[in-house]
């Protein structure tokens, strides 16, 4: 690492909403304080939920305990600490994950490169009961991890992934922080704002990249429930609808580009790869994972469209009430 980013001093964000997480949480904020580079902050941000801080205040220390102070959800804890970080950069791991000892010093390995604006890292999934037989790698986006078909070396990426990520702090500020309207709200699968932001912070500031460090490691326990296809099918209609929230804000071009790109290659070679090894091996795992992503696919696309109806009739409420014309999504 550079003795820039040495010098780099770094505030790590845990939100938390529910008890039902607390030996994770416990977990967590363990694994950040025993890094190999120190952060010079951490900071727990408790999401409206007066009995896990009070349970917190009196468990918890070397960590500044704060509560959500807008409004209920990731996105409002989020800019809470923002608001509080006293370092270059604001690094974000979520509650119910664990970093690697040497987490932060690979996360902030690149911030010597001033184009450089954010970093986020690998998210492993850390299955309670083993991976689902039907559970392709391709899909782990579902369960808040990386994906087959992410790069395997540092790379540069349109966003980063919210359980494992980092800004600089001026990049948060000039930006506003994350966008309220959308992300998790307790345990409603909503998101996408850590795209929204990684979007707009790059539109402002030409030249500038995001890079995606697979040695920034972190494991992000996943229950088995989520593993079935009811939530996955749930949890890919809300990516559909926080993905046409995003292409409402950003365009429809900046917020779907790598996501095409996406089922183009990397989900039709999974499907055909799944169909061959039930055909030539009589695997009937990969024929079950095909029918899987073609689910999937078609539940988020699903959401999409519901999701882009649902902005365009607000939108047209407010054009209606104001007495203007619609003429569009701002950004198409």
């Amino acid at each position: 690492m550079s003795s820039i980013a040495q010098a780099s001093t770094v505030s790590v964000v845990i939100c938390c909403y529910t008890e039902e997480r607390w030996d994770l949480l416990i977990k967590v904020i363990a694994s950040v304080q025993n890094q190999t580079l120190a952060p010079s902050q951490v900071i727990v941000v408790v999401d409206h939920d007066a009995d896990l801080y009070k349970r917190l205040v009196g468990t918890v220390q070397d960590v500044m305990l704060v509560e959500n102070a807008e409004k209920r959800g990731l996105s409002g804890a989020r800019n809470t600490a923002i608001r509080l970080a006293s370092s270059d950069i604001v690094a974000f791991i979520d509650d119910d994950a664990e970093a690697a000892p040497d987490w932060l010093a690979n996360l902030t390995s690149f911030y010597d490169d001033p184009d450089v604006l954010a970093v986020g890292g690998l998210v492993e999934p850390n299955w309670t009961n083993g991976r689902p037989a039907h559970f392709p790698e391709e899909l782990d986006w579902i369960v808040g991890c990386s994906y087959r078909g992410l790069p395997k070396v540092a790379t540069e990426v349109r966003n980063v992934i919210g359980a494992n990520m980092s800004f600089r702090q001026y990049v948060l500020q000039q930006v506003g922080g994350f966008n309220l309207s959308l992300g998790r709200l307790g345990s409603v699968p909503l998101g996408c704002e850590e795209t929204e932001l990684c979007i707009r912070a790059t539109m402002g500031s030409p030249g500038s990249r995001i890079v995606y460090q697979p040695e920034a490691v972190v494991r992000h326990h996943v229950p088995a429930q989520r593993g079935t296809l009811q939530y996955m099918l749930a949890r890919s209609w809300s990516e559909g609808i926080s993905k046409a929230q995003v292409s409402h804000v950003v365009g429809h071009k900046r917020a779907l580009k790598q996501e095409r790109r996406y089922v183009r290659s990397v989900l039709s070679r999974a499907v055909l790869s799944g169909v061959r090894q039930g055909v030539k091996r009589g695997d009937f795992n990969g024929p079950r994972q095909a029918g899987t992503i073609l689910a999937v696919l078609a539940a988020t696309t699903a959401g999409y469209i519901r999701g882009r109806v649902l902005a365009h009739a607000a939108r047209k409420r407010v054009n209606v009430a104001s007495g203007t014309a619609i003429v569009g999504t701002p950004g198409e």
